[in-house]
């Protein structure tokens, strides 16, 4: 198996780390300080599970890896339609894209039946231009259960969870989905392969729709949104419009807004990465989390008030933040 990792940040530098573990021929596509770090002694990924050092190929031209079975895409997703360039020297014929990625997914109605089947979530899909860099028929979605950042320039702190949950848009349990989780759990990570992973988009999604903005705007920590009455309060209300959204779509998450609030208490005094985004000041990750819910919101007749304003506050921050970029 041979896989490219594009965007080989905190997640991506991860993942391909551990494939590496692994014995997979893994390709890390980085840049800057990081890329040279890697480049110079590997990644070094500290872990309560055990410290260990790869020492996989890293380039930041993907026309040095050419054509692979699987790229494994650590962008954030408003970066995926300009990617084209940037992942078509990777491709062969069955090539797949596992898109690692918060939020309402661009492949979300492909292949699901029902009245939406094939709708195009123009929030997340812009005209298409996703689509069109990330074909449809390669994808294979991944929801990522784990929190990783970069301590320094090639070293990539693990603070909790090793799940991927990774599945095809259709539900098929295909060969290239299997091939690829039995790699990642033979490096050590947990990779399930889900026939409805829709139903994990949702679950992250019920905190990372509430967490990541309000994280952003009041500069706390999950723990610290958590601890704050009013913010608390605020969190539940922008659960309970997701859920009925993701209901009104035909997917219900099946877990407590309570059950999510306990899990988010767990991460602690982490940033999400929407606040380590702010700090850096990079454009922020919203619209795969609030847009697209808000258009869904629309498209099914639901009534999202929390979210609506949630979303325009920090659509501002973010306007506001790339004008100064």
């Amino acid at each position: 198996m041979k896989v490219a990792v594009l965007g080989a940040g905190a997640i991506g530098a991860y993942v391909g780390a551990a494939l590496h573990r692994a014995g997979v021929e893994v390709h890390l596509i980085a840049r800057g300080e990081h890329l040279q770090a890697i480049r110079r002694a590997g990644v070094r990924v500290l872990t309560p599970r055990g410290d260990f050092t790869a020492h996989p190929h890293a380039t930041d031209d993907p026309t040095e890896v050419g054509p692979v079975d699987h790229v494994f895409l650590g962008l954030k997703a408003n970066s995926y339609a300009s990617a084209g360039p940037m992942i078509q020297p990777l491709l062969h014929e069955t090539t797949s894209i596992i898109a690692a990625q918060n939020g309402i997914p661009w492949w979300y109605f492909h292949g699901l039946k029902g009245p939406y089947e094939g709708y195009r979530i123009e929030s997340v899909d812009p005209g298409g231009a996703v689509t069109a860099a990330l074909p449809l028929h390669r994808a294979i979605g991944c929801v990522v259960y784990a929190a990783t950042e970069i301590e320094r320039p090639g070293v990539i702190r693990h603070l909790e969870g090793t799940r991927f949950s990774i599945g095809e848009p259709n539900g098929e349990l295909s060969e290239r989905c299997l091939s690829f989780s039995q790699a990642a759990i033979s490096g050590g990570l947990k990779c399930p392969v889900e026939r409805d992973l829709r139903r994990d988009v949702w679950i992250k999604l019920m905190g990372n729709i509430a967490f990541n903005p309000i994280s952003a705007l009041a500069r706390a920590t999950m723990a610290g949104i958590c601890r704050h009455d009013g913010a608390r309060e605020l969190v539940v209300a922008m659960m309970q419009e997701t859920v009925d959204v993701a209901r009104r779509v035909g997917c219900d998450p099946g877990i407590s807004i309570e059950r999510r609030l306990r899990g988010a208490e767990k991460a602690g005094e982490h940033k999400t990465s929407t606040l380590q985004d702010l700090e850096k000041g990079k454009p922020l990750e919203l619209d795969v989390l609030l847009a697209a819910v808000v258009e869904l919101a629309d498209l099914t007749g639901a009534e999202v008030p929390t979210l609506r304003a949630i979303h325009a506050v920090s659509d501002l921050l973010n306007e506001n933040l790339v004008r100064v970029v």
